[in-house]
């Protein structure tokens, strides 16, 4: 991965998404020389290849981050900066283009598969609420049920926020700025939620501040965790590794600059091996600790907007990760920013702002992303867009799984479980799968039956997902308790 292609960064409000895209996409990350940085008394680099020749921008020690939202203050020191240096104007400033896949990877093009992880053990004793979800008991804003309930609601209800993604795709050349009609491989609608299973790891405590390399890692051993130790098990999954309040992973915190941030473990700037291929991941700190400035109440009022960031900024993040899912083989424009850069704290009740996301599970504060074929061919941040299916055979019909009530069983006793699902169309034959099954049980593929002996006293969320021939796929998750 080229060092001008670092992974996502995103930084906290502190102005508008307007102002920071005029900053952003007036030049301000091109290549440079460390010598101009010098000749301006700012900063020096990092050794190596600078993501931004602005010596202002937070990105310009930290090659990995990739489209950069500076904080207000941090802004206008970067735009007295570029006003001393002008840089030649970028083509096609506005939509993004396919950077042509690494590793073969550009966009999730199988229905997506969402892994919570609670990194450290600061997170306190588990409980589970009325809903399945693991609840936490050193979780103050209650982070970890809003998280499950997000992701098991998008793809759900005929949700539109998620077919914004659904235009780009890989299998064109790099520079692409749309995807043919015929084209087979476009990012997968999440029909029936994304949530694939949640993980609460508190075998060791999350370190103060977690560094990439501890965050990539992390993500490592989630996905053995998961028994996700293949490369194909891997292709469409992304692991959250979300830290405990109070900690600063990669420096977040009041004297930080960023909300989160993805990347994948192959960036050599997080350089973490893994035996079960291509790693997909985000930083997601515990971003109420930073208030409004990172999306606190910044779409709902008072106590009903304690949680906005969360969805937020994670939502941005997953719409990232779909689209750029090894950054940046995937999509970004031509100042390095990804779809949900270009259209962040937009002010709701404006064109392109967040808004109030309705699905199955609730009701959760999103942002916009950036859509090539919105404003006429032009571009523009959408909230909703029909969903763009493949050229040839698409996924078009839809798989229902019937959830399960929250189980309970004895450790070491045979159980048995049917999962049952149903498919618009006629004559489908269906695959089943699942994630986050107690330890000592599987789901037989075929006929969708869960059976075995849990060995393990533990409660874990489980999803299991129906596949048809062409691709179509749904999901339900509930909670299974295995006790002594």
């Amino acid at each position: 991965m080229k060092s001008r292609h670092p992974a996502l960064r995103w930084a906290t409000r502190g102005s508008t998404a307007a102002v920071a895209a005029v900053a952003l996409g007036a030049g301000l990350q091109v290549a440079a020389t460390g010598a101009q940085a010098s000749a301006a008394g700012a900063p020096a680099p990092a050794v190596g290849h600078p993501a931004t020749r602005n010596p202002y921008s937070p990105a310009y020690s930290h090659p990995y981050r990739q489209g950069v939202v500076p904080t207000r203050p941090q802004l206008t020191k970067m735009r007295t900066w570029a006003r001393s240096h002008p840089a030649p104007p970028a083509a096609s400033p506005n939509d993004l283009n396919y950077g042509g896949g690494i590793g073969g990877i550009g966009v999730t093009t199988g229905p997506e598969r969402v892994y919570l992880v609670f990194y450290g053990a600061q997170w306190g004793t588990q409980s589970t609420n009325a809903n399945g979800d693991i609840t936490l008991s050193g979780d103050p804003s209650g982070a970890a049920p809003y998280l499950q309930e997000l992701f098991k609601g998008i793809g759900t209800n005929g949700e539109l926020w998620s077919g914004v993604m659904t235009q780009y795709c890989d299998g064109v050349a790099a520079g692409a700025q749309s995807c043919p009609a015929s084209n087979t491989q476009h990012v997968a609608y999440p029909t029936g939620g994304a949530l694939a299973g949640v993980w609460v790891d508190e075998s060791v405590a999350s370190p103060t501040t977690a560094t990439p390399a501890q965050l990539g890692t992390e993500a490592v051993n989630a996905a053995a965790h998961f028994g996700n130790t293949t490369a194909a098990l891997n292709r469409d999954a992304q692991y959250d590794i979300i830290s405990p309040t109070g900690t600063h992973p990669d420096g977040f915190g009041p004297s930080g600059n960023f909300c989160a941030w993805h990347d994948w473990n192959g960036d050599p700037f997080v350089g973490v091996t893994s035996p079960y291929g291509p790693i997909a991941f985000t930083n997601m700190p515990y971003v109420t600790d930073l208030g409004a400035s990172c999306g606190q109440s910044f779409v709902n009022a008072g106590s009903a907007g304690l949680d906005d960031g969360f969805s937020i900024v994670n939502g941005h993040e997953y719409a990232e990760t779909i689209t750029d899912q090894n950054p940046a083989g995937g999509w970004t424009d031509a100042s390095g920013e990804e779809n949900a850069d270009k259209c962040a704290w937009i002010t709701p009740g404006t064109s392109g702002g967040s808004f109030d996301l309705t699905v199955a599970s609730g009701t959760f504060a999103m942002q916009t992303t950036w859509a090539n074929d919105g404003a006429a061919g032009a571009g523009a941040c959408e909230a909703s867009h029909a969903v763009v299916t493949n050229g040839s055979g698409g996924g078009t019909n839809t798989v229902t799984v019937t959830a399960p009530a929250s189980q309970s069983t004895l450790r070491n006793t045979a159980v048995s479980l049917q999962i049952s699902a149903t498919d618009s169309a006629s004559g489908q034959t269906l695959s089943y799968s699942a994630t986050g099954l107690p330890r000592g049980l599987a789901i037989n593929a075929t006929t969708g039956l869960i059976s075995g002996t849990p060995t393990r006293v533990r409660t874990s969320t489980v999803t299991v997902r129906a596949t048809d021939t062409t691709g179509a796929s749904g999901s339900a998750s509930f909670t299974w308790t295995v006790h002594r």
